[in-house]
């Protein structure tokens, strides 16, 4: 039997001016049932979205992008969330929403530890 499992992934952007269509990817969302893993990891490029958007809201942003990361890590920092399973924490999640920070469209794939998959993830498509 392998050691990898099937792990749902998606890129988190920041959409400072929703009519421009324009984003920055900011972090990834990894989660994987088998392993009841549901991780964030972000890294805001702040010079890329300035260029978007000179008067885009920074603390905003960062505010958002740990709201994410403190779902994800449950408990008090889950907030009302903290009781969910990482599951129904990852769905919460990647619904569609019209705030600044969204949630890209879901892909899967196979690892045998998810929480390294989101370093990679996030080095392969943020960074």
């Amino acid at each position: 039997m392998s050691d990898r499992h099937v792990f749902e992934y998606a890129l988190l952007r920041v959409v400072p001016r929703v009519e421009r269509g324009e984003c920055v990817n900011a972090g990834v969302l990894v989660y994987c049932r088998a392993e009841s893993y549901v991780g964030a990891r972000t890294h805001l490029d702040e010079r890329r979205l300035l260029a978007l958007d000179p008067d885009v809201d920074l603390p905003g942003v960062r505010a958002a992008l740990r709201a994410v990361e403190g779902v994800c890590t449950g408990g008090d920092a889950a907030g009302q969330a903290a009781g969910d399973d990482p599951g129904r924490r990852f769905r919460w999640l990647i619904a569609p929403r019209s705030t600044i920070v969204q949630p890209g469209p879901v892909h899967t794939g196979l690892t045998a530890d998810p929480a390294a998959e989101a370093e990679r993830l996030l080095d392969l498509l943020v960074r």
